[in-house]
């Protein structure tokens, strides 16, 4: 027995199945974000009062530019998620959802490519 009218199975609407997957991807990002966040913010005091040359030698060092793109990586798209669900929760009009939906993503993925591109800049060698 259905709990779908049936003008409900007749369309196909029900469950669009995505909803386990958005709250898993929330989930690992927060999970991965906690020892990053931790390791971040136990570097960033070390490196107080450091010159220039000592920073970048820093994010030269191939493991310390593997965590920080994880860090950006994991931030941008928890930052991605998290706005998703606030817009599709709060924002009624579909053209203004799906317009800020689209602004949301693709500024999350622009802003991560730039700090990304910073960070291999640094780790490689560019100015």
């Amino acid at each position: 027995m259905s709990l779908r009218s049936p003008l409900g199975r007749a369309r196909g609407l029900g469950s669009a199945k995505s909803g386990t997957q958005h709250w898993w991807a929330q989930r690992l990002t927060a999970v991965a974000l906690v020892p990053l966040t931790i390791w971040f913010v136990i570097a960033m005091v070390a490196a107080t009062g450091s010159d220039h040359a000592t920073a970048r030698a820093f994010i030269g060092n191939p493991v310390t530019a593997v965590l920080l793109i994880l860090l950006i990586v994991a931030t941008f798209h928890h930052a991605q998620l998290g706005l998703q669900v606030v817009i599709e929760d709060y924002v009624h009009k579909k053209p203004v959802e799906i317009g800020l939906l689209l602004f949301v993503k693709g500024a999350a993925i622009v802003l991560a490519l730039a700090a990304i591109f910073a960070v291999l800049s640094i780790a490689f060698g560019g100015s």
